[in-house]
């Protein structure tokens, strides 16, 4: 009955986050709620939500300050320089062009967001592939699986799920998968190394000044392919007006897509991610905030510290000594507050949903029908089969309904067979360069919708691409017998 019941559980979780009849919020916490009193188990509900608010506190700690924290960084110009290097790279040259698409698409994925990735992906390269006229499939599928693999990052939302269902501690989970993530990124900057040779065949290569004189094609009247809403605070006002891009921590919550943004008269030389005009700038603290954020990164990467006290530090360091005066600091944090709500207080509700499911012991019951449907001799490798089903189900659900509803059973199948839950969980990592282009995600209609592509167009172009790329990842992930 338990096993029946488990499963219904998450059945019900996933239908209603999917058809967006409740947000994930008031699913994690009312579905296992009333599933809670269904059992029998009502009385013992309050136990159950308290143990799992003190396992998943570091978590969502982290989360918070690392969304402080990258945002602040966005506010101040820390990426400015590294945009302007790149499209000063690219040249008017298809092949610079796409690979440096890849490279600020992977830098900019650092805080965390994907919907503010691909704000400032799309306008700062934009032009240069409209001027060419180059596939902009070719730009949203390079953009989208460079963001999938960075959106592997403790802060970005996957690995801190992962942690969260199996109580794990998130840098466990993270930092030995370094190599075989590291392995996804280089596939990605070679797949885009091709489909810009590809694109240079087909177009030749330019000088910077013919490629100016170039004029754009008209553009055609469509409707914007998508139109991600969620929690974000809206795109091109956002990015323009200087109130800083903020990272939701999700990999899944977006802004609203303005559907294009060049200018009346169809000119789109000048249109760049982030208004370089913008009062939250700090150029002269640029070096600091460097080194503040490479010694962050440095010290998560060697464990000196828990990551959620790294990023606590990391967090009123930059606030001080960026914004020393008051009124400037709770500017920044509230321009950033939605976004921080919106994960904290989705990690907490997560505590509801693993501790009705655990405490009750249906995810035990779960687990053994796996088990027993799982042929014996794929049980010593349930670290292959999660991932290689990582790809699938992280397509067709959403992260948070296949973090906390299928990957507690498959850690607990693979416990049977002698698999450790953290090897389960680095594998449940490896389907993210698919997931990002799944119509579940909102960001991806802010990206087709800025570069005003259709979603099918990208869909067909990107997925058999994200497939590969999320196989090289969880093939490295064996080759280095991290999984």
């Amino acid at each position: 009955m338990l096993t029946i019941l488990g499963f219904a559980m998450i059945a019900t979780f996933l239908v209603l986050i999917m058809t967006k009849k409740m947000s994930p919020i008031a699913a994690l916490v009312l579905i296992p709620a009333l599933f809670c009193v269904a059992v029998g188990q009502g009385a013992q509900l309050g136990d159950y939500v308290i143990e799992g608010v003190g396992n998943l506190a570091p978590t969502a700690a982290m989360l918070m300050f690392a969304i402080v924290y990258f945002g602040v960084m966005i506010d101040v110009g820390l990426f400015d320089p590294i945009v302007r290097g790149i499209l000063k790279f690219c040249q008017a040259d298809p092949m610079r062009i796409v690979v440096g698409t890849a490279v600020l698409a992977a830098i900019v994925s650092l805080d965390g967001d994907g919907s503010t990735t691909f704000m400032i992906t799309v306008s700062a390269m934009y032009p240069l592939y409209k001027r060419l006229k180059m596939s902009l499939v070719v730009m949203t599928g390079v953009a989208a699986t460079a963001n999938g693999v960075m959106n592997t990052l403790p802060w970005g939302g996957p690995t801190a799920r992962a942690a969260t269902a199996l109580k794990l501690d998130a840098s466990e989970i993270f930092v030995p998968m370094i190599p075989a993530l590291a392995m996804g990124l280089l596939a990605v900057f070679v797949l885009a190394y091709v489909l810009g040779i590809r694109e240079r065949k087909r177009l030749g290569m330019l000088t910077l000044d013919e490629a100016l004189a170039r004029e754009p094609q008209p553009e055609p009247e469509t409707v914007p392919a998508g139109t991600g809403t969620g929690t974000g605070t809206g795109g091109k006002d956002r990015l323009r007006k200087g109130t800083g891009a903020s990272a939701s921590g999700t990999g899944e919550v977006s802004g609203t897509s303005t559907g294009g943004t060049e200018d009346e008269d169809g000119d789109d030389e000048e249109f760049q991610g982030l208004d370089p005009d913008r009062s939250t700038l700090r150029p002269k603290l640029y070096w600091f905030n460097a080194g503040l954020t490479a010694a962050l990164l440095t010290a998560m990467i060697m464990e000196l510290m828990p990551i959620p006290v790294l990023f606590l530090l990391g967090a009123a360091l930059a606030l001080t000594v960026n914004f020393p005066h008051m009124p400037d600091q709770r500017a920044r944090i509230a321009a950033h507050a939605d976004n921080v709500l919106n994960v904290s207080g989705m990690v907490f509700a997560a505590a509801v949903f693993t501790g009705v499911l655990t405490g009750t012991g249906m995810v035990e019951h779960m687990a053994d029908w796996v088990v027993g449907a799982v042929p014996e001799a794929m049980g010593p490798h349930m670290a292959i089969v999660t991932g290689l089903l990582s790809l699938p189900l992280t397509y067709f659900m959403s992260n948070d309904g296949f973090y906390f509803g299928v990957l507690p059973v498959l850690a607990e199948a693979g416990a049977a067979h002698g698999v450790s839950p953290l090897e389960i969980a680095r594998a449940s990592l490896a389907g993210q360069a698919l997931h990002m282009s799944s119509p579940l995600v909102p960001a991806v209609y802010v990206l087709v919708g800025m570069a005003k592509v259709e979603f099918g167009d990208h869909t067909r172009f990107t997925v058999k691409w994200a497939v590969l790329t999320s196989l090289v990842v969880l093939a490295a992930g064996v080759l280095f017998g991290i999984m």
